[in-house]
């Protein structure tokens, strides 16, 4: 089974319609409370956005349980296939004259670095979304750029100000339009491209909610705060 796609996953199609001298391929697993750890506390799995886009089709969501089968059933087959993967993704990228960039978590959390799967492939820059705090305050190797995934659940707060505090980008979904700023930094279009290795340090990369989340009070979707501030004018 084939594990990265450079079509998989609408984000990174369009993403490479504007990459450039990038070429982007993704990792797109079906997330649950193992694979997405933090989903819990963050209070986002009822409402994640693993339902947007071509997560809506039943055989999109197969193939992605199926990885995520894998994964739990054959840790180190898996492994083999995803540095195969990576080696031929590298190979097709050098033949385009392009950066080869990787998205292993499209809609999971796992912590790769512990596998040693960006350290393999120096010459391949990663970058993932990710709610675990934890991994923010570790040595992240030089290849691999996370950007944290907010929530305003109460008792993810601690979890927010440690990825603040260690200078993360934080992504953060809006309902109601993007604000042009939110917890005091400036908010940028994250909908707009996937290039999130290229970003400025300090800022937050304003997501539009999708799927069911359009719809959501869940705590991870943020009302534009300029809105309420309109409403209240």
């Amino acid at each position: 089974m084939k594990l990265l796609s450079i079509s998989g996953n609408t984000k990174i199609e369009k993403t490479n319609r504007k990459a450039g001298k990038y070429l982007f391929a993704g990792l797109s697993m079906f997330p649950d409370s193992t694979i997405c750890p933090a989903s819990k506390i963050a209070g986002c799995f009822d409402d994640c956005l693993k339902s947007a886009g071509r997560g809506i089709f039943r055989n999109v969501v197969a193939a992605r349980q199926r990885k995520s089968d894998w994964w739990r059933s054959d840790r180190d087959g898996f492994l083999d296939q995803l540095r195969a993967d990576l080696s031929a993704f590298q190979r097709k990228a050098h033949k385009a004259g392009k950066t080869p960039v990787v998205r292993l978590n499209v809609i999971s959390d796992i912590a790769w670095e512990d596998y040693g799967i960006p350290q393999s492939f120096p010459n391949i820059r990663f970058y993932d979304y990710s709610k675990r705090s934890d991994r923010f305050i570790q040595n992240l190797p030089d290849n691999y750029y996370l950007t944290f995934s907010y929530s305003g659940e109460a008792r993810f707060v601690k979890h927010v100000e440690r990825a603040r505090q260690h200078g993360a980008n934080i992504a953060v979904v809006f309902s109601g339009g993007l604000p042009s700023q939110f917890l005091g930094r400036r908010v940028i279009d994250g909908d707009e491209h996937d290039i999130r290795i290229d970003d400025p340090k300090g800022i937050i990369i304003g997501l539009r909610a999708k799927g069911p989340a359009k719809k959501s009070s869940n705590p991870f979707i943020v009302r534009n705060p300029e809105l309420i501030g309109a409403d209240h004018g």
